[in-house]
Parts: C-alpha cells; structure tokens; sequence
C-alpha cells in the first residue's frame, strides 16, 4: 500500500513537472520574438502548451499549465515588460480571456483523456468477457463431444455384443455339431441330410451378417471421413431395383412386394452397387418391422427434369415426425418399433450409410408417413446425370410382382 501510494505521488510530481517545463520552453522560444509577434499569437502557443499537458498528464498538471502560462504572459509579453503591472486595460480583457480559455480547453482536453482511457478500459473488459464466454463455449463442446464419443463407445459394445458374437454363437453351435456328428461312433443316430443342410445354412447365413456388418462399420467410416469414391454408369433403375430385391430375397418371404415404375423412366447415371445397397437397407427395414404378410411398395418415378425419385413404403408402425430426421444419425437407436433400429437391436448403422451414398450422388433421403398415414415410407432422389453420351429409355411398363406369404 506505501508502495503504491509513493508511485502515485512519483508520477504526479513528474506531471507538474513536465507542465512546468512544457511553459518554461513555450517561453524560452518566443521571448526572442517578442519584438515580432503580437499577444494573439503568444496566448495560443500558451494554449497548445495547456492543451498538451492536459492530454498527456491530465487536468491537474494542465490548471497549473495555465497558471503558470497567465503569468509568463504578463510577466514577459505584456507591458510593461518584467512585471506583474498591466498598464492597458485592453490587456486585462486579453489576459483574462486568456485563462478562462486555457482552462476550459484544459478541463475538455483532461475529460476526453479520461473518457479514452475509460472506453479503452471497457473494450479490455469485453475482450476478457468474450474470452471468458469462449473458454466456457469450448468446455461445453468438449463435455459434449466427450458425452456423444460414450455414447458411440456404448454403441459399438452393443454391436460387438450382438452383432458380431450373435452370429459367431450360430456358426460356432452348427459347425460344432457338424464335427461331432463326423466323429460319432458308428452306431450313434448320425444327423439327417436336411439337418446337415440346415446347419450349413446357419453357418453361412451366420458369416453373411457377419461381413454386412463389418462392410457397414467400412461404409460408415469412409462417408465420415469423405472418402466415398463412387464408379458412374449409366443404367437402368428397374435393374437397380431387381439387383436390391435379389439381395433382399431371404428378408421378404414372409411380405407381399409391390414394385412401380413409371414408364419411360430415363436411365441414370449413378454408382449402381452404392444405390443398390441404399434400396436394400430401406426394404431391409421395412421388412422388420412391418408385420408378417403386409405389403412392402418399391415405387420410382421421375420428380423433375433431371431427378429421379424412389421410395419404399410398408405397413408397419411408422416413425413419429419427430425422430424423421435423427434416425438418419449414425448410431441412432429409437427403440423397437421403429425403422431406426437393426433387426433385434443392432446399432442403426443402416440408413446412416443410405443418406451418406445418397448425398455423394447430390440427392435427399427423407422419411414420411405411409398412404393414409400408415406405416412408413422412405423416399430418396438421384438425379439423372448429364447428357454425356446418355442412353436412349427404355420403356419399362408398370408392373406389379407379388410373393405370396
């Protein structure tokens, strides 16, 4: 506290200083022009002396300014000369206007100072405020990403859980029995043809899921790190369609399928693979959770001029408005009944993957209520493609095919 006070009392001591010396020299230059200057010209080389001690050092050191600048104008630069004595009273006027002048100017000079140095201290103290505010944004967004990297890291743990060990369960029950039934004894009941075959069909459909799943963790990180290189070609959505529902065929026994297509459907040009696989996740959806023997509808028509519109709609529960967009989200789960989840609690990786394929192709994947606000349907778009070398339609009659329960 002495410390300061001493720097305090230091630093006003050298600003009378200065507004002493800063008149002593005002008066030193003008003293040998005396002669050759009127007193106009000698008040305002006083008033600059004012006005810089004022800004520099403040109004204190500039009322002394003016004080000393009354007096070294009288002493010096009014007759008669070396005296306090004004013999004019012209002079009186001049002299007096003189100081009112030097401390007004002194006292705006010392304020504006003040307010600088205010609103600077005000822009430093919104500078730290945004700083502050910017810590606590970023604290935030890293509690945030902390919170959604648990909840990614639970939902790979679910899928390592179910979507790996699941089907390794299967194929490690079926090949096991397969062995021991080679290596029984010869009078043991050996297993049939058919359970051999079955149990083949196990192991296979086991390793099936198993590189759907592990193709879809590689299809996922490659749209997150926007690293899908797609092979265009043109080709015909009907065959698109086809390849998809083939894919599809062991998940649709148990539903009707619908497929429409408009006629004179212009061929596309797209990665054919890529789309195939958006149609069959959307049908792979809607064939869990639409009811056994409902309808499933592939539908395709064109949208505009250089846009092609496909969706797949089913009869199940449908989405509600509000989960339409998050179950696009990779690793979103909105509970049984909904087209979000993968079949008996998978991670959601599905339409994850058909929104990112789709917008590589510059199209939109949504989601709206069936036919009379039934069920679910699932539309996207692809357009067209340019005119490069673009084949002539076919044309591809509507047709419906239905697969008895």
């Amino acid at each position: 506290m002495a410390a300061d006070r001493k720097d305090f009392w230091r630093s006003q001591g050298s600003s009378y200083l200065l507004a002493i010396i800063g008149v002593a020299a005002a008066t030193a230059l003008m003293i040998p022009l005396r002669g050759r200057i009127n007193s106009t010209t000698v008040g305002f080389v006083f008033l600059l002396a004012v006005l810089f001690t004022a800004i520099f050092r403040g109004s204190k050191p500039a009322l002394l300014a003016s004080a000393l600048g009354v007096l070294s104008y009288n002493f010096f630069f009014l007759p008669p000369f070396h005296t306090l004595t004004i013999a004019d009273p012209q002079n009186w006027i001049a002299l007096t206007a003189f100081f009112v002048t030097a401390l007004a100017v002194g006292q705006l000079s010392a304020r504006a100072r003040e307010r600088a140095v205010e609103a600077e201290a005000g822009r430093a103290r919104i500078r730290q405020l945004y700083e502050e505010l910017q810590q606590a944004f970023d604290r935030a967004s890293e509690a945030e990403a902390l919170k959604r990297s648990e909840r990614l890291k639970s939902a790979l743990l679910d899928a390592v859980t179910h979507d790996i060990r699941t089907p390794l369960t299967s194929i490690k029950a079926s090949a096991t029995l397969l062995l021991e039934d080679r290596e029984a004894k010869a009078e043991m009941e050996k297993l049939s043809d058919e359970e051999q075959a079955a149990m083949l069909k196990v192991i296979t459909h086991g390793a099936d899921r198993l590189d759907r799943f592990i193709e879809g963790i590689v299809g996922l990180a490659r749209i997150e790190a926007g690293d899908m290189n797609l092979h265009r070609n043109w080709g015909a959505v009907e065959e698109i369609i086809d390849a998809a529902l083939a894919q599809a065929e062991p998940l649709i026994r148990e539903h009707r399928i619908s497929v429409l297509i408009e006629e004179e459907l212009p061929v596309i040009r797209v990665d054919a693979r890529a789309v195939t696989e958006v149609i069959y996740v959307l049908i792979d959806n809607a064939s869990k959770y639409a009811p056994s023997g409902t309808l499933i509808t592939i539908e395709a028509r064109r949208a505009g001029d250089d846009i092609v519109e496909i969706a797949v709609e089913d009869e199940g529960r449908g989405v509600p408005s509000h989960l339409r967009e998050r179950v696009f989200e990779r690793f979103y789960s909105g509970g049984r009944g909904s087209i979000a989840t993968d079949r008996a609690g998978g991670i959601g990786m599905g339409l994850a993957i058909a929104k990112g394929i789709v917008e590589a192709h510059n199209g939109k994947i949504w989601i709206e209520a069936g036919s009379s606000d039934r069920g679910t349907r699932v539309v996207f778009t692809v357009p067209v493609g340019d005119d490069e070398v673009r084949p002539t339609p076919a044309t591809t009659p509507e047709r419906e095919a239905i697969n008895a329960t």
